[in-house]
């Protein structure tokens, strides 16, 4: 005999009042009170029955599709009442005030005060404050970051925004600038991360920087108000930002202090003129080419002598993988009077003969850090020149010499002809004159260096990133005596021979980074 079927009273599309919404009240009640009984495993067998006891497919389906739709009202009502009280619990046990709170949020990096705002309404209501973005860091191992997550970012922080940091990091950061000294060497090397650069060349085109071009047009909105205070601007290995995309952005940041550019597929020429116009209260400048060895663009007129005669209070240089003669970085260094850091890192073309026209009244007199690593054509002469001008009291002010070089040191006459020992430094009088002061000089086991012919012909030339930690450290005690050091001993313009250079983008998997 058949079961008798069981109506289903349809879903109420409204909240009964009166007596009707007591009687759902104590309905739900009940029917919540059976999670605690003894009966619950029978709830499947009940249901079952009822489904059974149908007298059609189509009840049977419509039968289920509610109790799905019970189902899921109930489950929301419980997550949100939920969410409530957690909201509540958190804003009475948390102990801060708003206004404290968002003070923390404030010294938090990013990603930590996207996990805050996702905790709590409270927190996410502290988080959504300007103050929490003001400075901004999505710079990143792999990609994960894209325009849309750094336009929601930028417009949070409107016109509080201080600092700005974008982009993929290649590895550690050294220690005295943020990113590493790229180098030219005739071997297969391996970058930082752990694949080599011709790994990477098989994953270009699958896998890149999410950031295109248009990363950077927030700084433009509401009339430039994200861009007009903004103090520091990093931006690492986003290769799809051009050399009209980087002016823009400049543009509108006429506040700027602080601009570093690793990587990307701009000029340096281009740049530098951007600065002259835009930026001129500029204190530190930190470029390292994306081409290296083979961006020669800048040119000393107009473009140094426009850089410096705008941007006087600029104290820290980094131009790294240049082609920079030395008679550029001359008219550079002389310009600038309140340098105090300089870094001509991985440059093919600088001799050191530059060194000779500083000290004294010729500018250089301010520098504490000077870093000539990996210098192709940088001649060991020149460095036991300017050393001994560093032991007869000059420059007094550097603490940090670093003239290390994978290929060792060039000959006077000949630079295939390398220098691997250090010796010829005399480092006990150097320690003995100057305290504290600290050299790095590290040079490769003699005989490492390939043969010139192999060098100028080889392909497979790349970049490296590995800077070693080791450290010379001495004291001393400064002499005042005159130097003959100073004297005007040529430009340093020497021609350099053409290589050929393989460049290859920064590759990694892609993964979401934040839920904006």
């Amino acid at each position: 005999m058949d079961a008798t079927p069981v109506p289903i009273p349809a879903a109420p599309t409204s909240i009964p009042a009166g007596d009707d919404t007591i009687q759902l009240d104590s309905l739900l009640q009940s029917f919540l009170k059976l999670c605690d009984s003894s009966t619950t495993p029978s709830l499947d067998c009940v249901f079952d029955r009822l489904i059974e006891s149908s007298a059609s497919d189509c009840e049977e389906n419509m039968m289920i599709e509610r109790a799905i739709r019970l189902g899921s009202l109930l489950l929301e009502a419980g997550k949100r009442s939920a969410r409530k009280r957690g909201s509540l619990h958190n804003s009475v046990v948390w102990p801060l005030p708003a206004d404290l709170t968002i003070k923390v949020f404030s010294m938090l990096d990013t990603q930590s005060v996207s996990y805050a705002a996702a905790a709590c309404s409270f927190f996410s209501k502290c988080a959504s404050d300007p103050m929490c973005y003001s400075c901004i860091d999505l710079m990143t191992v792999i990609p994960k970051v894209n325009n849309l997550v750094v336009s929601t970012m930028i417009q949070r922080a409107g016109k509080a925004l201080r600092s700005l940091k974008l982009g993929l990091v290649s590895g550690p950061f050294a220690s005295f600038g943020s990113s590493q000294p790229c180098m030219y060497t005739t071997r297969n090397s391996t970058h930082v991360s752990g694949f080599s650069w011709n790994d990477k060349r098989s994953r270009q085109g699958k896998e890149s920087c999410i950031l295109s071009r248009s990363c950077l047009s927030s700084l433009s909105l509401d009339s430039g108000a994200p861009g007009a205070l903004l103090r520091k601007l990093h931006l690492n290995n986003i290769e799809r930002v051009d050399n009209t995309a980087l002016s823009e952005a400049l543009s509108v940041c006429p506040s700027l202090l602080d601009l570093e550019v690793v990587g990307l597929h701009v000029d340096l020429r281009q740049t530098l003129e951007s600065v002259s116009k835009y930026c001129h209260m500029i204190e530190r400048f930190f470029f390292e080419s994306s081409k290296t060895g083979r961006d020669d663009s800048l040119k000393l007129s107009p473009t140094c002598t426009d850089f410096v005669q705008n941007c006087p209070n600029l104290n820290s240089l980094t131009l790294r993988g240049f082609k920079l003669q030395d008679f550029k970085a001359v008219a550079l260094v002389k310009g600038f009077r309140k340098l105090k850091h300089l870094d001509f890192s991985a440059s093919y073309s600088i001799s050191g003969a530059f060194l000779r026209k500083l000290g004294g009244g010729a500018g250089g007199n301010l520098l504490e850090v000077l870093i000539l690593r990996d210098c192709m054509h940088l001649r060991k002469t020149e460095v036991e020149r300017f050393i001994s001008a560093v032991i007869a009291g000059e420059f007094k002010f550097l603490r940090h010499l670093d003239v290390s070089n994978r290929e060792g040191l060039a000959s006077e006459e000949d630079w295939c002809s390398r220098c691997n020992d250090p010796s010829f430094i005399p480092t006990e009088q150097l320690y003995g004159e100057r305290p504290g002061f600290c050299l790095l000089a590290e040079f490769p086991p003699e005989g490492s260096f390939l043969e010139c012919g192999q060098m100028i012909g080889s392909d497979d030339v790349s970049l490296h990133s590995q800077l070693s930690s080791r450290f010379f450290d001495g004291s001393c005690f400064m002499d005042t005596s005159d130097s003959s050091y100073n004297s005007d001993l040529g430009s340093g313009n020497e021609d350099s021979h053409g290589t050929s250079f393989i460049i290859y983008g920064e590759s990694s998997d892609e993964a979401d980074f934040l839920s904006v």
